[in-house]
């Protein structure tokens, strides 16, 4: 039985090992083209190790600028893109928590009506009212602005969901205790509910962050200006239909670039998140 436990356990880790080098292999040929001179990646095969080129392309792309978006450099575009990205996790955060808090703890008039109208949004993609939405951000003058690339981003109807049905799960008898205490509504909220939403508020930044970090459409419809480019946007200026046009090691620094803030997200709250995916013991 030891054995055979042993050799599933070997087994196991094998395919592990497999996995990771099958999903990491694209990335780490990705990290080799971008330490190399465009003349060697335009010259199949490509080395399987690192080039000498490592600062220039990094310092070029980073401090530079690239030619075909108009000379932004990354590390602009990666501010663009970190701002948008932290805008609409918390501010999906912050708005979620809120509805889900009057929903579950206030009696109002249409307070169920109002709960599934929110629910129902699951059903619309972006698409159906992204042209009534554009419209808006140009009559409010949003156009080329972080305001205007957070903003109409920022409502979660699966936040709003996910945190009412931890709400329920709070006992009435903790409500009753904070309420004899003197704690008013928003200090409860401040001091009772949030401190036990961490977890679940931890795991949905890790998710919404992600999400708003990998963005395409929205951005590229609310900018114009190549300065207020995010990281993903300026990926596809970069590539021109002609291989001999596109700076390819600039393209590959800047790839780079665009995996490590989402990673170290990951890798920084992974703790975190599973906790927040899987614990059920408030």
């Amino acid at each position: 039985m030891i054995e055979r436990d042993r050799g599933g356990r070997i087994f196991a880790h094998l395919l592990l090992i497999l996995g990771v080098l099958i999903v990491a292999f694209p990335i780490y040929y990705t990290f080799i083209a971008s330490t190399q001179t465009i003349q060697t990646i335009l010259r199949p095969p490509l080395p399987l190790t690192p080039g000498g080129e490592f600062a220039e392309n990094y310092g070029q792309a980073l401090f530079g600028g690239v030619g075909r978006i108009g000379g932004v450099d990354v590390g602009t575009l990666l501010f663009n893109t970190s701002v948008m990205a932290l805008g609409i996790a918390l501010g999906k955060i912050a708005i979620s928590l809120l509805s889900a808090f009057a929903i579950v703890f206030f009696r109002f008039p249409f307070r169920m009506f109002f709960f599934w109208m929110i629910f129902v949004t699951l059903m619309l993609p972006v698409e159906v009212r992204i042209l009534p939405t554009y419209k808006v951000m140009v009559d409010l003058g949003l156009i080329d602005t972080y305001a205007g690339l957070i903003l109409p981003l920022v409502a979660s109807a699966t936040a709003t969901l996910l945190f009412r049905q931890f709400f329920m799960t709070i006992p009435p008898e903790l409500v009753e205790a904070a309420r004899i205490d003197g704690a008013g509504p928003m200090k409860f909220f401040r001091d009772i509910l949030i401190p036990l939403s961490r977890t679940n508020i931890a795991a949905l930044f890790v998710i919404l962050f992600i999400y708003g970090w990998t963005q395409y459409l929205w951005p590229l419809l609310v900018t114009n200006d190549n300065r207020m480019n995010t990281i993903v946007i300026a990926l596809k200026k970069m590539v021109s239909f002609a291989d001999a046009d596109t700076p390819w090691n600039l393209v590959m620094v800047t790839a780079i670039l665009a995996i490590v803030p989402p990673v170290l997200v990951v890798v920084l709250m992974q703790r975190w998140f599973v906790r927040g995916l899987v614990e059920s013991e408030k």
